[in-house]
């Protein structure tokens, strides 16, 4: 379905290596006392601009048909469009890696600049928004789904085609937008990761049986379903920014991870939930007959897991008898240790960018390194 899209899409005092974060999130400087840092709520620093970003989705979505337009805006609404975490980190994101101010420079031209440069940062943050939403209302047809965040899902409400006609009027909006950057290098890192998208997909509903016990073929298939859109956006945010390659990998590298790190939280949560007892969750996935890490790990203990698997889970006896393997194996704590291992590593990536002692900045990156450590401690 996203797939036809992807042809037309493509055409610090931070000091690097004295920052050092820790649960009190306390900065070292120069061999000085440590002070504890005020936490701000990460989401609540963008507020003003995510309510913006907000309203031009709703513009941008607007079509001639009202049932189109009634379709394409169903989760830009007030109240439907969630928590916006990927607005909010690459708006963070794009805060984090503004150039210090030369006195030199002259302030109105600078401030000129600027603002051009955020309104296109911002732009990215609004594509990606229209395609992953473009990509909820694919999958929810792909797999069935009668709900998302909360409500109902708008192929149940409004049937399959009107769904895969609104995810595809997204993209081609997506498409437009991005075409408006004239960014030739964006455009590129966009379109690869709407084929991301599919690709991975495609690598979930089409396993053999070898790749379904593969941790390997799971990871890959997490990155294309779920970490390639946010770190390529962070990329590109850089970018637009004219930072170095070096920089702009940082970027990427914390996107990449703390997007594995989010999956594998939700992998997690599809079987505990809220409750800390398995079986507690909604077990959607392995009711779709999709393994996933906790699941993977339990089949390395107990190899006898694997016939079960093979049997598929039409039978509930069947996600019984995983669920009680799972219980006396490992995957649920093995699985939390390797988004903790994604989770250090993006924000390794953040402590590496470039010193700065815009408070700005600074206060950017701590709330990056804060929304990495919510995304492995949430219960939902």
């Amino acid at each position: 379905m996203i797939v036809g899209h992807v042809v037309g899409c493509r055409r610090a005092a931070f000091v690097s290596s004295r920052w050092l974060h820790d649960a009190q999130y306390q900065v070292r400087h120069d061999g000085a006392s440590s002070r504890p840092e005020e936490r701000q709520d990460p989401f609540e620093l963008v507020a003003d601009e995510l309510s913006l970003l907000a309203n031009r989705l709703r513009s941008m979505v607007a079509a001639e048909v009202p049932k189109l337009a009634s379709a394409a805006e169903y989760f830009f609404k007030v109240g439907a469009e969630g928590k916006r975490f990927r607005p909010t980190v690459l708006l963070l994101m794009a805060s984090a890696l503004k150039f210090p101010i030369s006195e030199s420079t002259e302030g109105g031209v600078l401030s000129i600049l600027s603002n051009k440069l955020r309104t296109r940062q911002q732009n990215i943050a609004e594509i990606t928004e229209m395609i992953h939403v473009a990509s909820l209302l694919h999958d929810d047809v792909l797999d069935d789904a009668d709900t998302r965040r909360g409500v109902s899902s708008l192929n149940l409400i409004m049937g399959n085609k009107l769904s895969v006609l609104a995810g595809d009027f997204l993209l081609s909006r997506a498409c437009v937008a991005l075409a408006a950057l004239g960014n030739t290098e964006v455009v590129s890192l966009m379109a690869t990761a709407v084929e991301h998208l599919v690709t991975g997909e495609t690598m979930q509903i089409s396993t053999s049986r070898e790749q379904r016990r593969s941790m390997e073929y799971y990871l890959q298939k997490t990155y294309y379903k779920t970490a390639s859109l946010i770190s390529n956006s962070c990329k590109a945010v850089a970018i637009l920014a004219g930072h170095t390659a070096d920089v702009s990998v940082l970027a990427y590298e914390y996107g990449r991870n703390l997007g594995l790190a989010f999956q594998l939280i939700d992998d997690v949560l599809d079987f505990t939930g809220t409750s800390a007892s398995l079986g507690k969750g909604s077990l959607s996935d392995i009711r779709h007959g999709i393994i996933t890490a906790p699941m993977l790990y339990a089949m390395e203990e107990f190899p006898q897991l694997h016939d079960v698997v093979d049997q598929g889970f039409e039978n509930p006896a069947n996600v019984d008898l995983a669920l009680d393997y799972l219980r006396k194996s490992r995957g649920i704590e093995r699985t939390k240790e390797l988004a903790r291992e994604h989770a250090d590593r993006a924000i390794k990536a953040i402590e590496a960018l470039p010193d700065s002692d815009d408070e700005d900045v600074l206060t950017s990156r701590r709330a990056l390194i804060d929304i990495t450590e919510r995304v492995i401690t949430r219960t939902k």
